[in-house]
């Protein structure tokens, strides 16, 4: 009898502890399943300029409280958009790093909107020996002769024309995911309207040098250039020839009359005076 109750017991906490769990399983699935969301995410790593396609994307599950702004639920969205900076595996896409709609892949979905890109010829020595790479900021230096002035007599100049100028992409690659320098030809910049005619004129009346930046400095400097004359210092002045003492006038006394025996010699007709 005892242990028949005690049969029926243990029946009856073993279906409670299964409702139990049951129940508590059930929340937690809707507890996670409201706090995650879909988000379209890159299945491999995508390169700038590149169009997406579906394959390329894949949704994966998200907390809510630390969702992107921008994000994608639906990897159809996505489909044609171009990137404009890289994206690596398992990174959300966002629209702030696409390019608008209906924009075409390569080099142009990469600039911003009001800039232009302009491409410069470069060395080992202006292209920074190589570490001038895509995604960096640099200043461009212009050496020139001066205009003509007192001061400046005709000489060289050297002149920062454009700070804080984007690098678009060095030779025909546009990857900013590389670290390693890359000795090239060319470099793309871009900039603005203004600052393209800027930098044409300064290629075609002088040689360009490119300066390489920090990427979170924002901060512009006025420079007044260097030349010759502020690079060397002034020329020291010669010392002046000591001035030649003025003469001293020399006064002249006169001597008192010496006093003479004179006679008097008559010869002919015609007289004279002789002193001695």
């Amino acid at each position: 009898m005892n242990n028949g109750r005690a049969l029926i017991m243990f029946v009856i906490a073993l279906l409670a502890g299964l409702a139990a769990v049951v129940s508590v399983s059930r929340w937690l699935i809707q507890t996670s399943s409201d706090s995650v969301t879909q988000v379209s995410v890159a299945a491999a790593d995508i390169g700038p300029g590149q169009p997406i396609s579906v394959p390329m994307v894949k949704t994966v599950n998200w907390p809510k409280d630390s969702l992107p702004a921008g994000t994608f639920a639906d990897p159809k969205a996505l489909e044609g958009r171009v990137v404009r900076t890289s994206l690596s595996r398992g990174e959300p896409v966002l629209e702030a790093k696409l390019a608008p709609a209906g924009t075409k892949g390569g080099l142009s979905a990469m600039i911003d909107a009001g800039h232009r890109a302009i491409t410069v010829r470069v060395n080992d020595v202006v292209g920074v020996a190589g570490f001038a790479l895509p995604g960096n900021y640099v200043d461009v230096i212009v050496n020139t002769q001066a205009p003509e002035s007192k001061n400046t007599n005709n000489q060289s100049i050297s002149k920062i024309v454009l700070e804080r100028i984007l690098v678009l992409a060095v030779a025909q690659e546009v990857s900013r995911d590389e670290t390693q320098p890359k000795v090239v030809n060319a470099v793309t910049l871009e900039v603005t309207p203004d600052q393209a005619e800027k930098l044409d004129l300064a290629r075609s009346v002088g040689t360009l040098s490119l300066v390489l930046r920090n990427q979170i400095d924002n901060d512009k400097l006025s420079t007044d250039g260097a030349t010759k004359l502020t690079l060397l210092g002034a020329p020291p002045v010669p010392a002046s020839a000591p001035a030649a003492p003025h003469p001293v006038p020399v006064k002249y006394v006169a001597r008192p009359a010496v006093k003479r025996d004179c006679i008097g010699v008559l010869s002919g007709v015609a007289g004279s005076q002789e002193c001695f």
